[in-house]
Order: structure tokens, then sequence, then C-alpha cells
């Protein structure tokens, strides 16, 4: 283990005694990303312990998150995660460790039950209930009173591809990026601005969106799809959520018949014209593009160096079908 990782898990059992939880208590870190989540066990309980990263979201955006994901449950929307309130009766804690000069926010989570997805599962039924609770989280984002101090990123062209600001870096900077693959990343690039400019922002197309529905973030629990980790959740496309369900599995030869299946499900809620559908294989496109982006500004991450060098090489032969089937 890392000495990041042992100061990490050092802080993690620090934080519960901000929620009454006595140290001794065992924990265990499933899941390292832009958070830490470690799974709690105590007195024969389980409990969900988010330590978030430093400088990546501020409390109000994290109280945001926090705000639509208590909201979509509340409201039948979605089955989400239950945040537990710490001693003080807040939702969000400040922790502090003087000895590790450590401070984060920290948020606890009422266990979910259920199992995470693989590829190698048959997920067509799964991805039609997945559609049904996107289509609902879509049509609920629209009319949804957000409060005055809701603060979210906005997942756009530029802030995902663009050269200035992308929130998870550049593609330039993925692994293994060469010369080569860089001429057709940037044609690639270039083609999905052109036609995400075409499509537009309209409110029936742009909102507030999961952003980051991948099989690490649901829970399948007998007939229900469980939405987890809404760490990412901001304003963006809506269909761009249809793009983050296969995540790291683009060019699986399953994908088709997953995004099928999950069309299916949104229709039955929603509407689904011609011109969303279509656009879909460029939101395919983006987010396979922002992940190479990720896998180069995440490297030291396990799930980054699983991906590596592999996942860009591949993304090269799906940039070449997307240009040959949309350059016109």
């Amino acid at each position: 283990m890392s000495l990041e990782l042992v100061r990490l898990h050092a802080f993690a059992q620090h934080a519960l005694s901000y929620y009454g939880i006595d140290a001794s208590a065992e924990i265990e870190l499933i899941n390292l990303s832009e958070n830490a989540t470690y799974k709690v066990t105590s007195n024969n309980k389980r409990l969900a312990l988010r330590v978030h990263r430093e400088g990546y979201h501020s409390r109000a955006a994290i109280a945001s998150e926090l705000e639509w994901l208590m909201a979509l449950r509340a409201d039948g929307v979605a089955i989400t995660p239950q945040p537990i309130r710490g001693h003080n009766g807040e939702i969000i804690q400040n922790v502090v460790h003087p000895m590790l000069n450590m401070h984060r926010h920290v948020v606890m989570f009422e266990w979910e039950t259920g199992f995470e997805p693989t590829m190698e599962q048959a997920l067509e039924k799964p991805f039609e209930t997945l559609g049904e609770v996107a289509a609902r989280m879509h049509i609920h984002a629209r009319a949804w009173k957000r409060p005055p101090w809701f603060e979210r990123f906005t997942w756009d062209f530029e802030t995902s591809l663009g050269e200035i600001a992308p929130h998870w870096g550049r593609w330039r900077d993925g692994m293994g990026v060469d010369v080569a693959s860089a001429k057709l990343f940037v044609d690639t690039v270039a083609l999905i601005g052109k036609r995400l400019k075409i499509y537009g922002k309209h409110p029936d197309r742009f909102g507030l969106v999961h952003g980051d529905l991948r099989l690490a973030n649901l829970l399948i629990d007998g007939p229900h799809v469980k939405v987890i980790d809404f760490d990412d959740c901001g304003f963006s496309w809506f269909m761009y959520d249809a793009a983050t369900t296969i995540s790291f599995y683009e060019d699986d030869p399953k994908v088709p018949a997953l995004i099928d299946a999950w069309k299916t499900g949104y229709r039955r809620v929603a509407q689904l014209d011609a011109v969303d559908e279509n656009e879909i294989s460029t939101f395919i496109m983006l987010r396979r593009l922002l992940l190479v982006a990720w896998i180069g500004s995440h490297h030291d991450t396990d799930l980054a160096k699983s991906m590596g060098l592999a996942y860009t090489q591949g993304t090269e032969g799906l940039c070449e079908n997307y240009l040959s089937e949309h350059s016109q």
C-alpha cells in the first residue's frame, strides 16, 4: 500500500468519529477515483464513507449534488444512496486530521444492496430499466426548482475536449497519444464540435444530468437498477447520459445492443426523437476522448493503469469509424 493510501486510510478512520462511530470499526477501500470511497462495517451494519478529493468540488457543489440526489429519491424518480448526518447535524463533514495535516470534505451514506454489473453478464434488460430511470431523471431535472446556491460543473464541448480548461485534462496528454493518433483525434474532435454546435443547447436537450452512469456507478438489485455516485453530475446534454453507460467499453461488440436496450427503456417514459438518437454516437465519441484525457491526468489510479495505452490505441479505430460515418 502506498504512503498516500496509508494516509487516506488513517484519515477515513479518523472521520468516523464525526458520525459517532468508534475508530475500531472496520473500513475497506472500495473505490479510488476522484474521491476515496470506503465500506465501513460497525456493529454488523454497513455504511459507505466518501472522502472527497481536495480542490475538486467546493462545499456548495457537494451540497448541490446531494440536494438533487435526495430529491430524486424523495420524489420516487430513482433509487439513490441516502446520506447520513454527522453528530453535528450536517450531511457534509469538514474533517480535520491535525497530525496528518489533512482537511477534506466527507460524506457518509447508507449502504445500498445489489451488485455491480459487468460486461460478462446479460445486460439488455437492466439497460432497458436504466433507460427508464434516465428518462425519469431528465424529466425531473427539467422541472425541479434548484436552490439559488446550486453549483455544479458544466460538461460541454469546451470543458470536455477544449484546449483552455477541460475538467479532466487535455486529451493530448493521454497515455500514448503520438503524432499519428493526435492527427486522427484532432479531426474527430473538430467533427464533434461542429455537430454539437448544430445540435445546440436547447433546454429540451441540455440540462442537469448524472454524467457518469457507467457500470461501476450502478447496482442491480432484483428488478431495480440503482444509481450511485453523483460526483460528476452537472449540466450537459441529456443524451450524454446514454454515452456514459458504456464508459471504457465503447468498442465492445455488445455495445450496439445495449444502447438499443437503453433507448427502448427511455422511450417507455419520454420522447426520443430522431435527432437526439442520431447524436448518441457523437456523445459516445466525446466521452471516449474525454476518458483518454482522464486516464492521462489520473495515471496513478488503478483504473487508469488497467486501461492505459491499450485504451488510447483502441480509440483510434472508433475515431476512424466515426469520421467515416459522419463526415459528409
